[in-house]
């Protein structure tokens, strides 16, 4: 194998998580993409034998585009998000239209796109790679031209002013991890009394259209049915990160085939969203925790 195809497997290798980082910076797939694309072509123009740690170096690249786009939206503010995702989901919840409250749930990383941009770039950047995605602070600090303690300040700053927003599901990664873990032991125990102290009480599942291809989960509504529908055991779930958050894989046999996503409000889940669509599924980075 030459270098030039040895550079291109590595970066191949390393795309899931340069997507995830730069959609969760940019809130859009479309911007993702092309910021993606821009690492790439940074790559091809950079002596990479000197580098270290590629992935590492990879994901500082793609960081600092992302960071300079943001910038650049500042000076644009009508190209605050480039699949006006967050301009959308902040609409919806004046809607009273049910389709278009239906978004509003779809996922938790649409919520959470909506209040990252609350967020000035730099408190945006520091946030999701140290939050989101555990990148240390010595590496961010050069990204965002600050000292290691700075970068600190500027994640924590940012989770300040997070955990001022209401109506959207808990930002709190450990929590979240937490409750996925106990959501999954109690539905694999089949503790239909677990279940119902982590479910809110108006909880609902929805499902993609792909999902209810399975059934059709999505007339399952209120704690006690939720509960019940999910006691019946969780053959082939398991926990995992999903672009680097703690979540649920329907995985049989060890391949990814549905995500169910839970969204959590004040320590309770108040939607369980199930993805089996391949197409969005594959633009996620998935790692199975328990195989």
């Amino acid at each position: 194998m030459n270098e030039s195809d040895w550079l291109t497997q590595r970066f191949e290798i390393s795309r899931p998580r340069l997507q995830a980082v730069a959609y969760r910076m940019l809130g859009s797939h479309t911007d993702a993409d092309d910021a993606v694309q821009e690492t790439w072509l940074r790559l091809e123009r950079s002596d990479a034998s000197s580098v270290e740690n590629l992935t590492s170096w990879l994901v500082t690249v793609v960081a600092r585009v992302c960071l300079d786009r943001l910038r650049a939206r500042r000076l644009r503010p009508e190209d605050l998000v480039g699949d006006d995702v967050a301009e959308e989901m902040i609409d919806v919840a004046h809607e009273a239209d049910p389709e278009h409250q239906a978004l509003l749930a779809e996922s938790v990383g649409s919520a959470l796109l909506v209040v990252l941009d609350l967020l000035a770039p730099a408190e945006r950047l520091a946030f999701v790679l140290h939050d989101i995605f555990a990148v240390p602070f010595d590496e961010i600090a050069p990204i965002v031209e600050r000292s290691p303690d700075a970068a600190r300040q500027l994640a924590s700053r940012a989770r300040r002013r997070l955990q001022g927003t209401t109506s959207i599901p808990d930002l709190d990664l450990t929590l979240r991890g937490e409750v996925a873990e106990a959501f999954l032991a109690a539905s694999r125990a089949g503790d239909f009394d677990a279940l119902l102290t982590m479910l809110d009480p108006n909880v609902r599942v929805r499902a993609d259209a792909t999902a209810r291809k399975f059934g059709d989960p999505e007339r399952v509504q209120g704690a006690a049915a939720v509960a019940s529908f999910l006691s019946t055991g969780a053959r082939g779930l398991h926990l995992a990160l999903i672009d680097g958050a703690a979540g649920l894989v329907w995985a049989p046999r060890g391949r990814p085939r549905g995500v169910l996503d839970l969204a959590i409000v004040d320590g309770k889940i108040i939607e369980l969203n199930l993805i089996a669509d391949p197409e969005r599924m594959n633009q996620s980075e998935i790692v199975l925790l328990d195989t």
